[in-house]
């Protein structure tokens, strides 16, 4: 369906076809120059307006690629010093255009080629050696810690795992380690993290773990941590070197250790998986929370005194079965993975 600006241009692009030479505000003199200007635009765009002198010399089929367009951004009057061309012009020009840009896309995928081919066969055998005989390395310097740091990211694709006890709450640092962590989301890495709780009083880092749950991060907190750690998919874990002390974050840390042996990492793994059983999701994080009914109420409180389902059954004259439903649905929206630590957080945030 044509678009008052196409009709406009339309009639536009007969006026200068008929009277080649006559400034467009005189073939039509009822429009306004906000009128004349948005149908101006539309045949620039479309490759029927050119300047002047490349419009006639591409018309006597001349190469068109010897008189550049100028840029009408940069002209007072962009129909001024232009003149309509034929379309067949148009379309060639931007067939020229277009057979140009893939040109130049076709070069740079070859130059990369190339590139990867001299990685691949010059560079990653010495790496690979040097992995082979590195299970343990320390990095110095926070620039080269957090290049390691982004090269972990981007070759994250099972799993990323962290404890983060201390925090740079610096905009660039934070927006660091976002763009990080959403890199080993995108490449479908599950990504799970612990902060101090403390840290979430801080509308920086709050903010901060918000967006990475909303990116499909898991996110828990500890009331404390003894030091920083990653682990990148079972294979290579990031440790703070002696004396950089428990509370640095990585990036700042004035060095850290670089662990390649599978035992050794996967050692380090368990330490994660130890924290994160016994930390939780902060209600900062957690769904808003619904109008509860007195049974679920009553049921939550017998699950943070410990009872078991058949005692919570008897207790409230229910089914074992409805007892089994109602506590998988209180514990999927407190953000637990079991019914006591379903308990331990009705008990934080207050709903016992």
């Amino acid at each position: 369906m044509e678009s008052p600006a196409d009709r406009d241009a339309t009639r536009l692009y007969a006026r200068l076809l008929a009277q080649p030479g006559c400034p467009p505000g005189e073939l039509l003199p009822g429009w306004d120059d906000r009128r004349l200007a948005a149908a101006t635009a539309e045949l620039l765009a479309l490759g029927l307006l050119q300047p002047a002198a490349a419009g006639r010399a591409a018309d006597r089929e001349q190469d068109p690629e010897q008189d550049p367009e100028q840029d009408p951004e940069q002209d007072p009057d962009p129909a001024a010093d232009r003149a309509a061309v034929s379309v067949d012009t148009a379309v060639r020009q931007l067939l020229l255009d277009a057979d140009r840009q893939v040109a130049e896309l076709v070069g740079a995928l070859h130059r990369a080629r190339l590139t990867v081919d001299r990685l691949h066969t010059g560079y990653l055998p010495i790496q690979e050696r040097h992995r082979a005989g590195t299970a343990l390395e320390v990095v110095r310097g926070a620039g080269r810690i957090a290049a390691l740091l982004e090269d972990a990211a981007r070759g994250a694709r099972t799993e990323a795992l962290s404890l983060r006890p201390g925090q740079d709450l610096s905009g660039p640092a934070l927006a660091g380690k976002l763009a990080r962590e959403r890199l080993a989301l995108a490449h479908g890495a599950a990504l799970r993290t612990i902060h101090p709780a403390a840290a979430l009083r801080r509308p920086a880092v709050l903010g901060h773990v918000r967006e990475l749950t909303a990116a499909g991060a898991r996110i828990r907190v500890a009331h404390s941590l003894p030091l920083w750690l990653i682990v990148v998919d079972a294979r290579l874990a990031i440790l703070p070197a002696p004396g950089a002390g428990p509370d640095g974050d990585a990036p700042v840390a004035e060095a850290a250790v670089v662990v390649r042996e599978p035992a050794l990492v996967a050692l380090v793994a368990e330490l994660f998986e130890y924290f994160w059983s016994a930390a939780w999701t902060p209600a900062e994080l957690l769904p808003e929370a619904e109008a509860m009914t007195e049974r679920q109420a009553e049921v939550l409180r017998l699950l943070a005194a410990g009872r078991t389902d058949a005692a919570i059954a008897r207790k409230l004259e229910l089914s074992e079965r409805t007892v089994r439903r109602l506590v998988a649905e209180l514990t999927a929206g407190l953000g637990a993975e079991s019914r006591f630590q379903a308990g331990v957080h009705a008990a934080r945030l207050g709903r016992v």
